[in-house]
């Protein structure tokens, strides 16, 4: 998902998104930890998803507030 695409949604869509990303991370750390996991980078790619999507939902709401 873009960064555009983020602001585009909702802030319950985007929490609903940073946790449902949160539940992939943690199944990647566990295939990485038996060496399941073929593409390492998904992990850093997934972090910095949560991590632009908790930006949006900050942003938005602080220009609600």
């Amino acid at each position: 998902m873009k960064l555009s695409e983020m602001r585009e949604k909702t802030v319950d869509e985007l929490k609903q998104f940073v946790e449902e990303s949160k539940k992939q991370l943690l199944d990647f750390r566990i295939q990485k930890s038996m060496h399941k996991l073929e593409n390492t980078a998904e992990i850093s790619k997934t972090k910095r998803l949560v991590a632009q999507a908790k930006t949006v939902i900050k942003e938005k709401e602080v220009s609600n507030a």
